[in-house]
C-alpha cells in the first residue's frame, strides 16, 4: 500500500495536529509524580480518591491549553487534503474526548472528524497500547494494516506497530525512533507533499 492510496487515517492530537504546548514535567511536580513515571500510569495505579482529585486537575489544566490550541504547521490542510480524497480520519489520544473536541474546534479541525471516530483516554487504553486503532479498524472495518497512525512520539509509533498499522513521525526535525518509524516528515506540510 502506498501512502497516497491509504484510506484509513488515525492521528495523535497534541503535538501532531496541535503545536505542543503541554509541559509535562510542571504537570508531573504539580500532581507529585515522579519524573521517570508515565502520568496516566501513575494515576491509575493511586487510591481513588486521589486519583479523582488529581484527574480534575489535569483536566481543568488540559482545559485551558485546549481552548489556547493552535493548529501544527500544514495539519488542516493535510486534513482537508485527505477529507477531499474520501478517506476516513480518527483521532486516538492520551487527552480527554471531551478536550479533544474542544482543541479540535479551537484549531479549526472540528468538521475533519466524527466524534464516535475520536478516542481519548476515557475511550480506549492509552497508548501505547493498540487497542483504540485495533477498535477504529474493526469500527471502519478494515485490516489493521491498512491504518496509517501519525504522531510525534513513540507512544504513537510503538502503538502502531504493535497494532500492525503503519506509523509515520512527523513534528520533529530528525527521526528519533527509526525502529518504530516507517515514514518520517518534519511537519504536516511536508506529510501531504509525500501523498501526490
Amino acid at each position: 500500500m502506498t501512502l497516497s492510496s491509504a484510506r484509513h487515517w488515525v492521528f495523535d492530537m497534541d503535538g501532531t495536529l496541535t503545536i505542543a504546548v503541554h509541559d509535562f514535567l510542571a504537570i508531573k511536580r504539580a500532581l507529585e509524580i515522579p519524573l521517570e513515571d508515565d502520568i496516566l500510569h501513575h494515576l491509575a495505579a493511586l487510591p481513588a480518591e486521589e486519583a479523582a482529585s488529581k484527574r480534575a486537575w489535569l483536566l481543568e489544566h488540559e482545559r485551558e491549553l485546549a481552548l489556547a490550541a493552535e493548529p501544527a504547521p500544514g495539519a488542516l490542510e493535510l486534513l482537508h487534503e485527505l477529507r477531499d480524497r474520501g478517506c476516513q480520519l480518527g483521532v486516538l489520544t492520551r487527552n480527554a474526548h471531551e478536550l479533544a473536541l474542544i482543541t479540535l474546534q479551537a484549531v479549526g479541525m472540528g468538521d475533519c472528524f466524527a466524534s464516535e471516530d475520536i478516542l481519548g483516554r476515557d475511550e480506549a487504553p492509552p497508548k501505547p497500547d493498540p487497542a483504540g486503532l485495533l477498535y477504529l479498524a474493526n469500527k471502519w472495518q478494515v485490516e489493521p494494516q491498512t491504518l496509517v497512525m501519525v504522531g510525534d512520539f513513540h507512544f504513537d509509533l510503538a502503538c502502531a506497530k504493535a497494532a500492525g498499522a503503519r506509523s509515520v513521525l512527523v513534528n520533529l526535525p530528525e527521526n528519533l525512533w527509526p525502529e518504530l518509524t516507517d515514514l518520517h516528515a518534519r511537519d504536516c506540510r511536508e506529510l501531504r507533499q509525500m501523498l501526490s
